[in-house]
Formats: C-alpha cells, sequence, structure tokens
C-alpha cells in the first residue's frame, strides 16, 4: 500500500522518559501525527514497563502497545552472542544488542498498523540512531524515520524548557545519571561520570554487590550443550531464567563491574560504566570449554570471528548478511561445545577452575611426564628445526656487522 492511502500515524518507541515524552508532544504538535507509543520489553525493569503505560494513558495517545520479546531476545540473540563471545572493547554487548530487536518489532507494529512513520528519542551524538535506523530501513524502506530531538537539534536544557511549557513532568532521576537496563547487562552514564578521573561512586550500581563486601568465595557449576548455557548448578531453566540466575549469582560476588573509555560509531571517545554479570560469568566459562574442546586452529580463527561479530553488534549491523554468515561457521563450531565449568567467584574476581567435556582434546595420559606412548627422541628433528629461519637472520646480521 502506497504512503497516501496511509493514516497519518507515527509509531514512537516510548520509555515514558523526557525525551520520548517531548518527542510524543512534537509529533502532535510539530509533525501533526497521530502517535501510537510502543514499549518493547527486552528485560527491562518492571516500572520502565508500567511507566510508558501509565504516561500514553496519561497524555491521550492514539493507542499503545507493550511487546514482550524477553524470550526471542534470550534465545536468538543473547545466546548468539555467548556463541561468538561478543565483547566490545572489554565489555559484553548488552544495549546495542537489544536494539536491533526493539527496531525489528517496531517495524512489525508499523507495517501491522499502517502507519506512515516511525519515531524515536535518539540524539545525534549516541549509537542507537544507527542501530535503530538501519534495521528499520532494511526491513521498511517505506516508512518514514522521524527523531524530533535531532531533527531539530534540541539541547538538554530545551527539551526540559520544552517539558515545563507543555506540563512533561521532568524525572528526577534524568539530572543524575542516564540508565539503560535489559536481560543482559545495565549500562549507566552521563552527569558526573562524563568525566575519566570521577571514581564511580556505590550509588550508580544497581546489580552488583560492592566487591570490598564480599566476604567467601562461591563456587558455580554451568553446563552448556552446543554452546548454549542450559543449567546452573545442575538446576535446568529456561533462557530467559537463566540469564537472570546468572545475573543474580555474579551480582552477588560483585563480578561485572567495567569502567572504560569507549570509542562510539562517530569516531567520539566516551566514558561509559557497565554492569554485566551474568554475561561475565557466561562468557568467560563459554570460553574456557572453547579452549577445552576446539583446536587451535579453530580457536585462533574464531577470534577474529568474534571480534568482527561483536563489531557488527555494536554498529547495529544485525542484519548484515556477514554475521548470517559468521553465525554459520559459529554454529558449527559450537557442535562440539558442550560439557560442565566450574567458576570460582569471590570479592569482583572470577576464575575458572575446573572443566570437562565428551568433546574435550585434553588427552592427560600423553600430556603427563610419565607417559611413554609418544617418544621423547622422535621431537628432536623437529626441535632442530624449529626457529630455522630466525636461526638463518641471526647469522646473516652478524655477518653483515
Amino acid at each position: 500500500m502506497t504512503n497516501e492511502n496511509k493514516e497519518k500515524i507515527a509509531v514512537l518507541a516510548y520509555s515514558g522518559g523526557l525525551d520520548t515524552s517531548c518527542c510524543l508532544k512534537l509529533l502532535e504538535e510539530n509533525y501533526n501525527y497521530k502517535v501510537v507509543t510502543a514499549c518493547v520489553d527486552v528485560g527491562q525493569p518492571e516500572e520502565e514497563i508500567t511507566k510508558p503505560v501509565e504516561k500514553a494513558k496519561e497524555y491521550g495517545v492514539f493507542a499503545h502497545y507493550t511487546i514482550d520479546a524477553k524470550e526471542e531476545f534470550a534465545k536468538e540473540y543473547i545466546f548468539r552472542a555467548i556463541k561468538a563471545n561478543a565483547i566490545y572493547e572489554g565489555y559484553p554487548l548488552s544495549t546495542a544488542l537489544a536494539r536491533p530487536l526493539i527496531g525489528l518489532k517496531l517495524v512489525e507494529l508499523a507495517k501491522e498498523l499502517n502507519a506512515e512513520a516511525i519515531s524515536h528519542g535518539c540524539t545525534g551524538k549516541g549509537n542507537d540512531q544507527f542501530r535503530f535506523e538501519s534495521i528499520m530501513r532494511a526491513k521498511a524502506p517505506e516508512v518514514k524515520i522521524i527523531a524530533p530531538i535531532r531533527d531539530l537539534n534540541l539541547t538538554r536544557s530545551e527539551e526540559i524548557e520544552y517539558a515545563k511549557k507543555h506540563g512533561i513532568p521532568i524525572p528526577t532521576e534524568s539530572k543524575k545519571y542516564s540508565i539503560d537496563e535489559n536481560l543482559w547487562g545495565r549500562s549507566v552514564e552521563g552527569g558526573e561520570l562524563e568525566d575519566p578521573m570521577f571514581e564511580t561512586p556505590e550509588e550508580a550500581y544497581g546489580w552488583t554487590k560492592n566487591p570490598m563486601e564480599c566476604t567467601e568465595p562461591e563456587y558455580v557449576e554451568i553446563e552448556f550443550e552446543q554452546g548454549a548455557p542450559v543449567k546452573i548448578n545442575n538446576k535446568k531453566y529456561d533462557a530467559v531464567e537463566l540469564i537472570r540466575e546468572a545475573n543474580k549469582i555474579a551480582g552477588r560476588n560483585g563480578v561485572g563491574r567495567i569502567d572504560i573509555i569507549e570509542d562510539r560509531i562517530l569516531g567520539l571517545k566516551s566514558r561509559e560504566n557497565y554492569e554485566c554479570p551474568g554475561a561475565i560469568m557466561l562468557i568467560t566459562a563459554h570460553k574456557a570449554l572453547e579452549q577445552l574442546t576446539l583446536t587451535r586452529e579453530e580457536i585462533k580463527f574464531k577470534e577474529i570471528v568474534d571480534s568482527t561479530y561483536a563489531d557488527l553488534i555494536y554498529k547495529g549491523l544485525w542484519h548484515e548478511p556477514l554475521r548470517v554468515d559468521l553465525d554459520a561457521f559459529i554454529e558449527k563450531t559450537q557442535e562440539r561445545v558442550s560439557g560442565k565449568v566450574v567458576v570460582k567467584l569471590y570479592a569482583g574476581s572470577i576464575r575458572v577452575v575446573g572443566k570437562e567435556s565428551n568433546y574435550a582434546l585434553f588427552d592427560q595420559e600423553l600430556v603427563s611426564f610419565e607417559d611413554k606412548e609418544i617418544d621423547q627422541r622422535e621431537t628432536i628433528g623437529a626441535v632442530k628445526f624449529h626457529g630455522l629461519q630466525a636461526s638463518i637472520y641471526e647469522s646473516v646480521k652478524n655477518k653483515n656487522k
């Protein structure tokens, strides 16, 4: 159906916060749209699911939708990220991982409602505009994309002024930090945290215990089947509950705090704080199991694949064919990544202390100093020629001094 036949409806990714509440009014006043608000549930706190519903009713929007995508996020996104050990510049990707799914759900809703436009509250400096819009343009090129905050070049103070003028409540938390949470992680930025010399205060953390308050180590056994975690401490969980349990366990041991200077898509460097206790624990265990079951050449090549995979996620290129191609390789390697890993958690640290698998390439008898199956004398020739070119180089260098 052509745009001319569509209702003048805009589907807005709505959180109920300052940015998207301003967007709601701007879409009505500046763009003359009927606004349909949508909240995609990828595991954010309960109040962040209920608040948009209440706000939408309060503002009298055309309609509001809450879309439960937690299970899809866990199985189709998080578990793929575990298999790919998806870490970008030192932290497990969480916010970036959820954005393509949220964008996809908004596209599906827009098509269902025959909407003319999709809108979001991103600024022109951040990463999310890329992550949302790349998937939206790929899946619905005929639908307009409107980003009022970016398109009108609004500053934070201008937003607050607009909010006061239109009776939009200004969230008290907006003056302190910008926080984003989903099943896989929690990001904290903004305010005083923008200063790299400012130590992140305890009040900024919500998922992890202060490591200095941890008194006893905790051992955790994690079982994987073909690269996906299926049990924790011998108890089977569904995907969503397993991730929540991993966050709970690692969080109470102070594991998963990350404070980094991150390179954004635009090239800007930003100071970011992340809490990703479950992600750190599960990826650490998964990599340990890969070390046990994959060959040296597979591991070396997969490190390149994993890095590329994380980079694609960070840039919002989930729909990029290369990501699908890499998944095919990763899934093939994961056929043998089954077994158990024991990790020791203590005061913010994590250490792998045990691992076993029916596909282990480790042979304790062969590697033992007491073994005679491998005749040590047979390696003499190999050792002699090991590093041959480097030896020749040393001779040539000395000769030409």
